[in-house]
Order: structure tokens, then C-alpha cells, then sequence
């Protein structure tokens, strides 16, 4: 009876030849833990706090004393090329306005070179890392503090200072942060008063006719006296005239009236 019912287990429990159990227990027994950091005497932690090493502070802060000078980078061909440009830039144009470069949209971006471009005005991108050894260089470092982050330059030979500002005024996510005109440092409020003053040819229309008033009134004030004094003179030779040919009937002239004695 104990035989069978222990063949009867084997071969339920145990696997038959040429097949592998589909599940398979493993007991492992418990292991000690040796990892745990041993707790430090006290004795010892008192002679670890009061040998420990403190450095000396420094006489003047890191921070306060100047940095080490980097190595010089070899300049590219594309540097050269862009500081080229960058020169031509600001030599050829007569306003340069700075804009943050903001996230635009590539249909947004394209929309605005083309609004730009109509009024002859054409947008500039170049690296910091470029741009702006070149202005510490130059008479316009005084532009350096707008160009923090990424920037865009709105350029264009004449300055269109209204068109630009109307433009920019219809995509108030471009912020205008300054510039120049005619080698004047001008603030972004400097641009919006600058495209307020009337255009050139207005202004010379204005001072022509001024010029002309002038003139005018100028010349009528030079005719007047001459003009007055002929007057005068010929209506003194017409009343000799008139004198002259009045005559009595004898032949003689009237004798003069007598001047009575005072």
C-alpha cells in the first residue's frame, strides 16, 4: 500500500522523460545582512569633530577676483565670414533696430520678412558669440546691453522708421528693445517719436514756402519806397506843369503875394 501510493506520487510530482516542468520552487535560506555601517564610538567621534580639518577662507572672494584667461580659439572661415557681413551691415544701413528674437512660427516668421521686405527693410541673424566682440570694438558698444538672449536686427539704407514701427505694432509678440539711426543711439520710445515726425519732402515743401513768404514780403518792403518816392515825384512835376501854364491875360505873372510884417 505504501509502495503504491509512493509510485503514485513519484510520478505525479516528478517529470516525466523528455519533458521540463513548467514550474519549479526553490527554497534559499536566509542570509545575514553585513552591509549595515557600524556606529562609530563616541570617544572616536569627538577626536574625528575635533581634528577635523577647516580650511582658511580666502582674503578676497572668488567671485571678486578676475578669471583666468581662456584659451585662444582658432578663428574659422565661417567666423571671418560673418564678422565680414556683420561690418558691411552696420557700414551700408542707415537704421539697425534690435528685436528680441522670440519662438515665431516659420509661416509667422515668413509672413513678417515679407511685410519687411516691401518697404526695402531686411531682417539679420547673427551669434552673439560673433556679434558682440565686434561692437566692443566699434562706435556702437553702446548697443551691447540689448543683446542678452537671442536677437534679430530689422536693417534697411534709409531710415524707415514709420513703416518699420507700424509693422511691428501689428505683432506685439516681437519686441522692439532699440537701435540706431544715422549713427544715433535711439531707445525703443526714441523709434515710436521718430515715426511720428513728418517725412522729409513735407518738410521741405514747408520750408520752401516759408522761404518763399520771406522772399515776398522782403522784396514788397524793398519796392515800397522807391515805388512811394515816384509817386511823389511825379505828382510834383505835374503841379509845376499845372503852374506854368496857368497865366494871366496881360502876359504877366501874378505878382507875389505880399508878407505881412510880424
Amino acid at each position: 500500500m505504501a509502495a503504491t501510493v509512493a509510485g503514485t506520487l513519484r510520478g505525479g510530482l516528478l517529470p516525466q522523460a523528455g519533458r521540463l516542468p513548467t514550474v519549479q520552487t526553490v527554497r534559499c535560506g536566509s542570509k545575514a545582512v553585513t552591509r549595515h555601517r557600524r556606529v562609530m564610538h563616541y570617544e572616536r567621534q569627538k577626536l574625528m569633530a575635533v581634528t577635523e580639518y577647516i580650511p582658511p577662507k580666502p582674503a578676497v572672494n572668488p567671485r571678486c577676483l578676475t578669471p583666468p584667461p581662456r584659451p585662444s580659439q582658432e578663428e574659422t572661415g565661417l567666423i571671418r565670414l560673418l564678422r565680414r557681413e556683420i561690418a558691411a551691415v552696420f557700414r551700408d544701413n542707415r537704421m539697425i533696430a534690435v528685436c528680441q528674437n522670440v519662438a515665431l512660427s516659420a509661416e509667422d516668421k515668413l509672413l513678417m520678412r515679407h511685410r519687411l521686405r516691401k518697404h526695402n527693410i531686411l531682417m539679420k541673424v547673427f551669434p552673439n558669440q560673433v556679434l558682440k566682440p565686434f561692437l566692443e570694438d566699434s562706435k556702437y558698444k553702446e548697443l551691447l546691453p540689448l543683446f542678452v538672449g537671442h536677437n534679430l536686427l530689422l536693417v534697411s539704407e534709409e531710415p524707415k522708421v514709420k513703416e518699420m514701427v507700424r509693422i511691428l505694432k501689428g505683432m506685439p509678440f516681437l519686441p522692439l528693445l532699440g537701435g540706431c539711426i544715422d549713427d544715433t543711439i535711439v531707445s525703443r520710445q526714441g523709434f515710436i517719436n521718430y515715426s511720428k515726425l513728418p517725412s522729409l519732402a513735407l518738410v521741405q515743401g514747408e520750408l520752401v514756402g516759408g522761404l518763399t513768404l520771406l522772399m515776398a514780403q522782403t522784396h514788397s518792403l524793398l519796392q515800397h519806397q522807391p515805388l512811394h518816392l515816384s509817386a511823389l515825384l511825379d505828382q510834383y512835376v505835374r503841379q509845376q506843369d499845372e503852374g506854368h501854364s496857368v497865366v494871366p491875360a496881360s502876359g504877366q505873372p501874378d505878382p507875389p503875394d505880399p508878407v505881412s510884417d510880424s
